[in-house]
């Protein structure tokens, strides 16, 4: 989402693009209210998923890469692809680890008893990429998302169209619905999704737009991630 973007007249979403939004985040929200995401194995499963859908569809993603971005096939191969399987495959080996209770003492006042720390999955969430790394910065919270058991909203940066169009395609082709869509779009789609309630909202991009984005979580006092700059 560029700062251009969002200082043009934005036009109004017709009524069937609002509906089908609207309904991708009831859908999810109401998926992750059933349980479809809470289950170790569950999570698992669409990480290999994604896995897979990254193998099947790299040439797709490293020809986006260079429509949009000029990026040559060596360099998408190691700081898009590469970190975003890698990322898979590190949360892989270490989710069950990282799910396990931990005990710990609560202490003399609460004596004789015991407590856990039980790691739990916050909710629906919605993830804004930006166009500079828009493979990397788009999938790496998505694998964090789904790892933690959430569902997930992906609105891809308009900026790298064709890199947007090869993630929704990725996305609708090899995941479960049930956990994550995609929303593409520019200024008018982010401000309608915005405007919803979610339970965490990760963005990634200019300080200008963070304020944005802050400022319509508040509505709904979200928990944000705001990635400005490549600082958090």
């Amino acid at each position: 989402m560029s700062t251009a973007a969002h200082q043009a007249a934005p036009t109004a979403l017709d009524a069937v693009r609002r509906g089908e939004i609207l309904a991708d985040v009831a859908a999810l929200r109401d998926s992750f209210d059933a349980g479809t995401t809470r289950s170790l194995e569950a999570r698992i499963a669409q990480l290999d998923a994604l896995a897979a859908g990254l193998r099947a569809e790299g040439p797709r993603l490293l020809k986006a890469l260079e429509l949009d971005l000029g990026k040559s096939r060596t360099e998408s191969l190691i700081t898009e692809l590469g970190v975003v399987t890698q990322e898979i495959a590190h949360l892989r080996k270490n989710l069950r680890a990282w799910l396990r209770p931990e005990r710990f003492g609560p202490g003399l006042l609460l004596a004789p008893s015991s407590g856990q720390i039980r790691r739990e999955p916050l909710g629906t969430t919605l993830i804004i990429s930006p166009w500079n790394y828009p493979v990397n910065l788009a999938l790496a919270p998505l694998i964090g998302a789904i790892a933690g058991g959430n569902t997930a909203i992906l609105k891809p940066s308009e900026v790298a169209p064709a890199t947007s169009a090869a993630l929704a395609h990725l996305v609708r082709t090899h995941l479960d619905p049930a956990w994550v869509r995609v929303v593409e779009g520019a200024v008018e789609e982010t401000t309608l999704l915005l405007e919803q309630r979610y339970d965490l909202i990760f963005y990634t991009g200019n300080g200008a737009v963070g304020r944005i984005v802050a400022r319509a979580a508040a509505e709904h006092l979200t928990p944000t991630v705001l990635e400005l700059g490549g600082k958090s």
